[in-house]
């Protein structure tokens, strides 16, 4: 008899669906109210700890470790629109689950990504860091601002914005089961982002 195959979301996009869909965009929606904020410095503080951590993997161009701080089913999404909407429906800058996160990865560590050659010099700043509830308790939303500059060629740009990430409880740590990247000029031309927001 043969055993039942397992699902590998670093090879398939098995659990990208209509119902996937539907769920982030109400995850996504009007989640933002003061009244579920969580006022504790600590556990806002080991929160700011994990977005800090992930911004300096980044800067470090350290994606090996960076994708460990992600679920094994999980998206990120950097919306088109100002008002993010729904992804079915309105251009993404990018929307990746976990096999596409991975081929960027690999795709960066060939030398062949002409975008990234050389590779960007970023500093990434993160602050007003917000931890909210939700209606299961291992599960968090978090908001927080950045700003990004980036180094390239003979150029150095700025990206800011904000970042909402969702975030849920593995045993004793936390993963981040999807993020979502709000540039503030998402609707203009960005040219190539081709570094990891």
């Amino acid at each position: 008899m043969n055993a039942p195959a397992v699902r590998d979301p670093s090879r398939t996009s098995h659990y990208v669906s209509d119902a996937l869909y539907g769920e982030l965009v109400a995850n996504f929606t009007d989640w933002q109210h003061d009244e579920l904020a969580i006022a504790d410095p600590a556990i806002r503080d080991s929160f700011r700890q994990l977005i800090e951590r992930e911004a300096r993997l980044l800067d470090q161009l350290r994606y090996e470790d960076w994708i460990k701080l992600y679920a094994p089913e999980c998206i990120y999404w950097v919306p088109g629109t100002p008002n993010a909407g729904d992804p079915r429906r309105e251009i993404a800058v990018m929307f990746d689950d976990r096999r596409r996160l991975e081929d960027r990865i690999y795709r960066l560590r060939t030398g062949f990504a002409w975008s990234q050659a050389p590779a960007s010099r970023t500093v990434r700043l993160i602050t007003n860091v917000e931890v909210f509830k939700t209606d299961v308790d291992t599960v968090r939303m978090l908001r927080s601002n950045f700003l990004i500059s980036e180094f390239w060629g003979d150029e150095t740009r700025v990206l800011s914005g904000w970042a909402g990430h969702r975030v849920a409880q593995n045993g004793s740590r936390w993963e981040i089961v999807a993020k979502q990247v709000n540039l503030i000029d998402c609707d203009q031309c960005i040219r190539n982002p081709s570094i990891i927001l």
